[in-house]
């Protein structure tokens, strides 16, 4: 029976809790896994977390997950500025690692990340659960069988409103030590989607905004906000395929919104996260009488849905992603073909997203790499 670590259990780390308890349940054919370990960043915190989320033990110290040899795969989930010192150490420690994206705030550290995985041999993959999607993974389905021809045109958008309150207080998501902003805090999910549908960006030329150039502090006074909350580009990717990434924090209205939009030279498909359970598909094939959108609802059909609901058109949910992304985890860890992004696709996406912050200094196109 496999032994699983948790440090960090906010928004994510209750993702990851909840998708290590399902996982077995909802495929059957994984291993048992035994919820070990937990790590809090106090002992309190931590012992009231392991009881709600069914952990064993629990520490106020992520380095005693680390070193307990009960522990075999650890999930983390804390802020990215965290991650290069506790992935690095957990690789060196002989674990699989489940990290949750982006990989650091900076290339060099994304680097000595990737490095460090290689250098382990253990299985290393960052949380990047939209890719898990049965609709996004029809829609590569769709695209492999040329449904809609050869694709000429790309737009990705990703907006949000949690950052849009022009009164809402400074917190950590505006210092700089947590990146650039929108797009390491954004667009690495898109680019996950570009990833997973096409393949690598090639150039890139990007503009950033602050939409709120300061906030009000806890307790009198304003700071400076540090970080972008709105980003736009221009990409090309290496098939020759252009496109628009935009991404937004500030964005009224928006909730969760990861809105897809390829182009072909015989129809086009649009995918909206916040309707993630709906395809839209035009096709020129259609007679001209009948030509319109289609919209197809997932359904089992769409693997993996059928693991989780038997009925067409009842709808997965967020969490729904991570227990499938928890499955492609465990099989890529069992030597099987698995679908996920591990450290070194992972670095392909941090290499974008510092181009992108290059060209926005320097006024001008960047290549990736």
């Amino acid at each position: 029976m496999t032994g699983v670590g948790l440090i960090g259990t906010g928004f994510m780390g209750k993702c990851h809790a909840l998708a290590w308890n399902s996982v077995r349940t909802v495929f059957g054919d994984v291993e048992k896994v035994r919820l070990v370990h937990l790590g809090e960043a106090n002992a309190g915190l931590a012992a009231i977390r392991a009881t709600e989320l069914g952990f064993e033990k629990s520490s106020g110290d992520w380095r005693a997950v680390v070193a307990d040899p009960e522990v075999e795969i650890v999930s983390l989930t804390t802020p990215n500025q965290f991650h290069p010192e506790m992935a690095i150490a957990i690789l060196e420690a002989g674990k699989h690692l489940w990290c949750e994206k982006p990989m650091a705030p900076t290339l060099a550290e994304a680097e000595a990340m990737a490095a460090a995985a290689r250098k382990s041999g253990k299985t290393a993959v960052l949380g990047y659960n939209y890719i898990q999607s049965p609709a996004i993974r029809h829609i590569r389905q769709l695209l492999g069988e040329k449904v809609i021809g050869e694709v000429n045109h790309l737009r990705v958008e990703m907006d949000e409103d949690f950052m849009a309150d022009p009164d809402a207080p400074f917190f950590w998501k505006h210092e700089a030590t947590s990146g650039y902003g929108a797009l390491d805090d954004f667009a690495v999910h898109p680019l996950s989607l570009i990833s997973a549908l096409f393949g690598r960006v090639e150039r890139v030329m990007c503009d950033m905004a602050k939409p709120y150039p300061d906030r009000q502090v806890t307790g009198g006074g304003r700071r400076a906000v540090e970080t972008y909350d709105i980003a736009s580009s221009l990409i090309h990717l290496d098939n020759g395929v252009s496109g628009t990434l935009l991404v937004n924090r500030s964005a009224w209205g928006r909730k969760g919104r990861i809105q897809v939009q390829i182009f072909g030279s015989r129809g086009s498909i649009v995918f909206d996260q916040e309707r993630f359970n709906e395809i839209q598909l035009y096709v020129t094939s259609d007679r001209a009488t009948e030509q319109g959108y289609r919209t197809i609802l997932a359904a089992p059909v769409h693997e993996p849905y059928g693991k989780f609901i038997p009925a067409p058109g009842h709808g997965l949910g967020f969490n729904d992603l991570k227990t499938i992304e928890c499955r492609e985890l465990l099989a890529r860890i069992a030597g099987q073909p698995a679908r996920v992004i591990d450290f070194d696709e992972g670095l392909e996406i941090e290499r974008t997203v510092h181009a992108m912050a290059q060209s926005f200094a320097e006024q001008k196109w960047v290549k990736v790499r």
